[in-house]
C-alpha cells in the first residue's frame, strides 16, 4: 500500500501541538516560570550566541550582583565585564549595561513595552525585543531565530532554509500567523527547545517530535537537508604575545571598548605572519606600541581557540623590560599588575588560560 499522504499544514496547527509537549518536555531553567522582565532581559542577551546550559550559571552570578535594573545602572562598566568573563562577546555585556542606564534615565527603570523603544536600546534586535515582549508581556509577536527557521522550513517544507528571497518572507509571515493569541511567551519558548533538543540541524528526533504528521520534509525523507548547511572557511592565525615583567609585576594592556574583547585586559600581543621572527616582532611591536625595550626570551605556554572566523594559535614569550617607559598607542591604557590582582581584572578567556599556564 501506498504511503498515506500527510495532511497539508496551517500555521494554526502548531500551537495545539506544540503547548501540551513542552508542558510535558520543556527545559527546565531559570526564566522558564521566571518573567521578571530585568531578569528574563539579562537571560536573553546571554543567550544570543552561548548555550542554555552555560547560560544558567552565569545568569545567577549576575543577578546576585547586579539584582536590579538600577544596580546594573550605577555599576562601573568594568565590573559588569569582569563578571561576563568567559561568556564571551563582550559587546553583549557593553550594550546591556548602556540599556540599562538608558532604561533608567529614560524610562523610570521599567523596560519598554513596545517594540519601538525594545529595539532602541543598545543590544537589542528584532529577536531579541519579540522574545521579550512575548514572555515577559504576553503579547502575541513571533519570535524569529535559526531554529524557528529551520522547524518552520521543515515543517512547511522550505527547501532553501526560509533565509533569502520569498523564501524568508514566507517563513516570517507563516511564523507570524503560528503564533497564538494565548500564551505567546510559552509557544515561543517551546519553539526554542523544540529546535535545540528534536528538530536540530543533525539527526533530528522526528519520530518524537509534536509536528511529526505535518512535516513536509519528514514525509520527503529530507529532514536533515533543510536547510542546507553553509561550511565556514576559517582563516588560520598565529599571535604572539609577551608575558613581560618589570621586577615582579606583569604587563597588561586595556583594549578599546568597541571591538572584539573590548575593555577587557590582555597580554600585549601581534599577529605574525609565516617567515617572521616571533621573538623580534614582539619586541617591535612593544616597543612601538607601548614604549619599552624588552628582551624576548623563551616559550611559556601556547593556547588554540577559534573566534569568528579565525582559528588562533597564541604563542606566549617571555619577556624583561630593560628600558623605555610605558605610553599607550592602539589600547586605552596599559599597566603593571601584581600577580595577586589578576583575579579581579577581567580577561579574555584565551589569556587567562594562557596565564594559569605560565603562573602554575
Amino acid at each position: 500500500m501506498p504511503k498515506p499522504t500527510p495532511p497539508t499544514p496551517q500555521p494554526t496547527d502548531l500551537a495545539p501541538r506544540l503547548l501540551p509537549w513542552f508542558e510535558a518536555h520543556g527545559r527546565d531553567m531559570p526564566w522558564r516560570f521566571d518573567h521578571h522582565p530585568y531578569r528574563l532581559l539579562v537571560a536573553v542577551i546571554m543567550l544570543q550566541q552561548t548555550q542554555v546550559a552555560t547560560v544558567i550559571p552565569y545568569q545567577r552570578r549576575f543577578l546576585k550582583a547586579f539584582p536590579s535594573l538600577q544596580a546594573l545602572a550605577a555599576a562601573p562598566v568594568e565590573n559588569v565585564l569582569k563578571l561576563w568573563e568567559g561568556l564571551g562577546y563582550y559587546s553583549r555585556a557593553r550594550n546591556l549595561h548602556r540599556a540599562a542606564q538608558i532604561i533608567v534615565a529614560a524610562h523610570g527603570g521599567r523596560l519598554p513595552r513596545t517594540e519601538r523603544e525594545l529595539r532602541a536600546l543598545p543590544g537589542v534586535g528584532a529577536y531579541t525585543a519579540a522574545a521579550l515582549l512575548s514572555i515577559a508581556f504576553d503579547q502575541p509577536v513571533a519570535a524569529i531565530d535559526g531554529n524557528v527557521l529551520r522547524i518552520l522550513s521543515r515543517v512547511f517544507w522550505l527547501p532553501g532554509g526560509g533565509r533569502e528571497g520569498k523564501e524568508k518572507a514566507r517563513a516570517e509571515k507563516l511564523a507570524r500567523a503560528a503564533v497564538p493569541a494565548d500564551h505567546p511567551g510559552d509557544y515561543n519558548q517551546a519553539l526554542m527547545d523544540l529546535g535545540a533538543v528534536v528538530c536540530t540541524p543533525r539527526a533530528p528526533a522526528c519520530e518524537v517530535c509534536p509536528f511529526g504528521d505535518l512535516c513536509r520534509a519528514r514525509a520527503r525523507g529530507q529532514a536533515e537537508a533543510i536547510p542546507k548547511r553553509r561550511r565556514a572557511s576559517l582563516r588560520a592565525v598565529q599571535t604572539v604575545a609577551g608575558f613581560v615583567r618589570k621586577g615582579s609585576k606583569l604587563l597588561l594592556a586595556q583594549r578599546p571598548h568597541e571591538g572584539v574583547w573590548g575593555g577587557l585586559w590582555e597580554l600585549p600581543n601581534v599577529e605574525v605572519t609565516a617567515g617572521t621572527d616571533p621573538a623580534e616582532a614582539l619586541g617591535a611591536y612593544l616597543h612601538e606600541a607601548f614604549g619599552l625595550q624588552v628582551q624576548v626570551g623563551e616559550v611559556r605556554a601556547t593556547h588554540r581557540y577559534g573566534i569568528t572566523n579565525r582559528q588562533v594559535t597564541l604563542t606566549v614569550l617571555e619577556g624583561t623590560v630593560t628600558g623605555g617607559r610605558l605610553r599607550c598607542r592602539e589600547h586605552t591604557c596599559a599597566r603593571w599588575f601584581a600577580v595577586s590582582e589578576l583575579e579581579g581584572v577581567a580577561l579574555p578567556a584565551p589569556h587567562r588560560k594562557v596565564l594559569a599556564q605560565v603562573l602554575t
